[in-house]
Order: C-alpha cells, then sequence, then structure tokens
C-alpha cells in the first residue's frame, strides 16, 4: 500500500510539473492554444442534409434576466432554409456555439415589436452576412415591421461601412448588409418547396399587433406561440401540431417575486411584476389548449421567470405532467419525415 501511494504521490508531482511547464511558458501555451484552436476549427457546422423539421431552441429567456439563457429566439430548419421566430439579445450567440450554418437563414419572422424580440436582428444579420448569406436577410412581421428594419439599418450604417472598408465588397457586399422588411397579416405567408408557413393572431394585449406562426414541412409540423395568452385562435393553429413552443409564466414564482420587491420597498418593481401576471400564458392553461389541439409535443420557452437552479425549476413543473418539456438554449427537437418521432437532443 505504501509503494502504491507514494508512486501516486510521484505522479500527481509529475503531472502537476508538466501543467506548470505547459501553462506558465510561452512554448506550452502555443502548443496548448494550437491544439485547441485545431480543435474548434474543425468541428464542422450542423448540416442541413436532413429529411424532416427539426427546431434549435436559440433563446429561451424572457425580459428577467437569466444565466445561460438567451432571450426568445426559435429556429427552425426545413431543406436548405432557417427561418427564425424572434431575435432577441444573445440569441446570435447561441446559434453560432451550436454551430448553425447561418448563410442559410432566409429569414426572421418577427411575433411583435418588444424588445426582448427584436434586439439581436442586428447580430444575426451581421453573423449570417459573414458566413456568406447569398440575400439580403428579409426581416417579416405584422404591420409595422418596415419601422423596426428601417431603425436598426440605419442605425448600423457606420457599421456596414466600417466592415466592407475593412474586408472588401467581394467578401462583404454592401447590399447584402442591409436587412429587407416585408409586412404581413395573418394567413399562409410562405408555400414554397413543400414548407408552408402561416402567421395567426394571438392575444398580447396591450400589445397589439401579435402573431404566432406555424410551419408546415413533409407531414410535420411546428406552431411557435410568441408572446400569447392561452386562446382559442392558437388551439386551432395548433390543431395536430407535431410540437408546439409556448411561452409561460409561472404565478408562484412571479407572485413571490412581486411580495418580496413590495417589502423591499421597491414600487416601480412590484408594478411590473404585477402587471406581467395577465399577458403570458400560465402554466395550468397549456395543458388543456394542447390536449384539446390534438398536440404531440408540449414545450415551453420564454419562460418567466427563467428558472434559476432545482428549486425554481421544480415549482415551474410542479402543475405539468411529466411529459411536457421546459426547454433550455442549445436544445434541438427533430421530426423525421415519415414517422411520429419527435427526438430531443
Amino acid at each position: 500500500m505504501r509503494k502504491i501511494l507514494i508512486t501516486l504521490g510521484v505522479l500527481a508531482l509529475l503531472g502537476f510539473a508538466v501543467f506548470q511547464v505547459a501553462t506558465g511558458t510561452r512554448s506550452g501555451q502555443d502548443f496548448l492554444l494550437e491544439r485547441a484552436v485545431n480543435a474548434a476549427m474543425s468541428q464542422p457546422p450542423e448540416s442541413m442534409e436532413y429529411d424532416g423539421l427539426r427546431v434549435f431552441m436559440c433563446g429561451t429567456a424572457s425580459p428577467l434576466p437569466a444565466r445561460d439563457r438567451a432571450q426568445a429566439c426559435v429556429a427552425v430548419l426545413a431543406g436548405d432554409r432557417i427561418y427564425l421566430v424572434d431575435a432577441g439579445t444573445g440569441s446570435a450567440a447561441t446559434a453560432q456555439r451550436g454551430r448553425l450554418p447561418l448563410n442559410y437563414l432566409k429569414g426572421v419572422l418577427l411575433t411583435h415589436f418588444h424588445s426582448d424580440h427584436i434586439s439581436g436582428i442586428g447580430d444575426f444579420n451581421l453573423a449570417s452576412w459573414v458566413a456568406g448569406r447569398p440575400e439580403r436577410l428579409e426581416v417579416l412581421g405584422p404591420l409595422g415591421v418596415e419601422k423596426v428594419v428601417d431603425g436598426i439599418n440605419d442605425m448600423y450604417a457606420h457599421d456596414r461601412v466600417y466592415r466592407v472598408a475593412h474586408h472588401g465588397s467581394d467578401l462583404l457586399s454592401p447590399d447584402l448588409g442591409l436587412l429587407q422588411a416585408r409586412a404581413i397579416a395573418p394567413g399562409l405567408i410562405l408555400d414554397e418547396d413543400g414548407l408552408q408557413i402561416t402567421a395567426f393572431v394571438v392575444d398580447h394585449s396591450p400589445v397589439d399587433p401579435a402573431v404566432g406562426y406555424r410551419f408546415d414541412y413533409r407531414g410535420r409540423s411546428v406552431v411557435v406561440s410568441g408572446d400569447s395568452i392561452a386562446t382559442d385562435t392558437l388551439q386551432v393553429a395548433s390543431q395536430n401540431a407535431d410540437l408546439l413552443l409556448h411561452d409561460a409564466i409561472s404565478l408562484p414564482i412571479v407572485q413571490a417575486m412581486e411580495q418580496g420587491t413590495r417589502k423591499a420597498g421597491n414600487e416601480r418593481l412590484t408594478k411590473i411584476l404585477y402587471d406581467i401576471q395577465d399577458y403570458h400564458a400560465s402554466i395550468v392553461s397549456l395543458t388543456p389548449l394542447a390536449e384539446k389541439a390534438g398536440v404531440k409535443q408540449l414545450a415551453l420557452y420564454h419562460l418567466v421567470p427563467p428558472p434559476q437552479n432545482f428549486v425554481m425549476e421544480k415549482i415551474f413543473a410542479r402543475d405539468l405532467p411529466d411529459d411536457v418539456i421546459i426547454t433550455k438554449d442549445g436544445m434541438w427537437f427533430e421530426m423525421p419525415t415519415g414517422s411520429d418521432d419527435i427526438n430531443i437532443r
């Protein structure tokens, strides 16, 4: 036993010495850097070769701050196209860490114009421009989307000039750095190469207009609510969908936060926490909606507030059936053609 302990001690000292040399010298640092960079750069982007419909969660949080969660953003991959539903702060970074091939990004579908749904559009525009997107990035949304897009284009005007001057117009075409707006009305907004996208009215009063989106592709379907309470319109739009992604509020947690801020004398935050309780879907309202619509899988995103620890996760989920999913950033839903399977990774 003594010999074993001595041997282990010697090995530990040798390991520590190697670590010190590797991290404490220029040659050791360069050695580690080369291997780390080679490993990172050799990782291929997510393949677009998939027969079916896929969803990647770029952002699952709400405006309330959250570690490891970006604000609302859902990426839908169908064929050789990627569409985003909303683009909140931090969501472009999540998409890049998930190795989404953003040169295939075709459009951003806005549900409404709250800041946490539009603040990441500029980041996605830049990242997909750099990645080699061949056309202008289209931003679709209800009436008012032109004003949003004009504002973002104006805000990034200097940035576009600097980047083209630095890297050249052959790499970064100035025209492709501009966003293109398209206002949509409820109904079928795209029917192309087997992909249908339908917009429908939701209730996020006093926000108006506000819409959700349904994607149908090769016999599979996903519905993204945006911000809404549970409504008959949303139930109809979700009929027999494979996947329903719906925003959700945990009233027990928000009401506890409201009481805490009231006791602390923070009247402004108390008012805000009180106001938000009736314009997101409560946990208990969503399971009946999904059951009536015949939804195969209900999953929650735009979490109010985003669970930050094990206890909060338990409270958030305690009125839900076990098969309802509380999403996290970086989560994939894969729905292969010719199957009822929904694979989650």
